[in-house]
């Protein structure tokens, strides 16, 4: 239980991703399904549809997760980014103003001022520190790029197939790249991201949540900076 306690917030959201993403699968599945109907109507033809199973590998559903994948560790990558040198006076999501940039060896315990509980990445300094010190930026931007390539191969490929469904021509991936249909399903989830995260930065200001830290503690001034409660 106690080893269940310590990994609750991993858990509690791991939980909540499975079964929001079958959720999805679900949704996406029938939807799919009765739009398949309702054009088959429309062109006097019998509908194709697609089982459960079918509907999991296909580019659409594959194109509608990638789609909130990509937008989501964007938006990670972006906010671990902005937040080395851009302050939010009286945000906990923001350092104290003055405190800009990448911090001293010393204060981020790297080399020989590591104690006894670093990474041995930090202690060992030179490159491997420097690859370290960066790694989570890196794993972020790794897996916004994978996932926005797969968002375009799996969009190009469900655009394809809806041109087929009505009889129009098919194109080639760079010519998806330019096309409304990729930039307005890109577009879409990017703009409800940057909205997320800077409303929250200021929002933080001045509401509070007890016990959070993601919030400055209640009674912290509203230009508290860096404050966690």
């Amino acid at each position: 239980m106690k080893a269940i306690r310590n990994q609750s917030l991993a858990l509690f959201f791991g939980l909540l991703f499975l079964l929001a993403l079958g959720g999805q699968s679900l949704a996406g599945f029938h939807s799919y399904n009765d739009e398949e109907v309702a054009r088959a109507h429309l062109a006097h033809e019998k509908p194709q549809l697609l089982d459960y199973p079918t509907y999991l590998t296909s580019p659409d559903f594959s194109r509608d997760v990638m789609e909130n994948w990509q937008s989501e560790y964007l938006q990670f990558l972006l906010f671990i980014l902005a937040t080395i040198w851009l302050i939010q006076r009286g945000s906990p999501e923001s350092k104290k103003p003055g405190e800009e940039g990448t911090e001293s060896d010393e204060q981020q315990k790297i080399g020989r001022y590591a104690d006894e509980n670093s990474p041995w990445p930090a202690r060992s300094g030179g490159f491997v520190a420097s690859i370290y010190s960066n790694s989570l930026l890196l794993l972020m931007g790794t897996v916004f790029v994978a996932s926005w390539f797969a968002q375009s191969i799996t969009g190009w490929s469900a655009y394809n197939q809806e041109q087929v469904s009505y009889s129009l021509p098919t194109i080639d991936w760079l010519d998806y790249l330019g096309t409304a249909d990729f930039w307005s399903r890109t577009l879409q989830n990017w703009q409800s991201e940057f909205l997320a995260v800077g409303s929250m930065a200021v929002f933080a200001i001045y509401l509070r949540q007890r016990g959070s830290p993601e919030s400055k503690p209640v009674g912290a001034g509203h230009d508290a900076t860096g404050v966690e409660g």
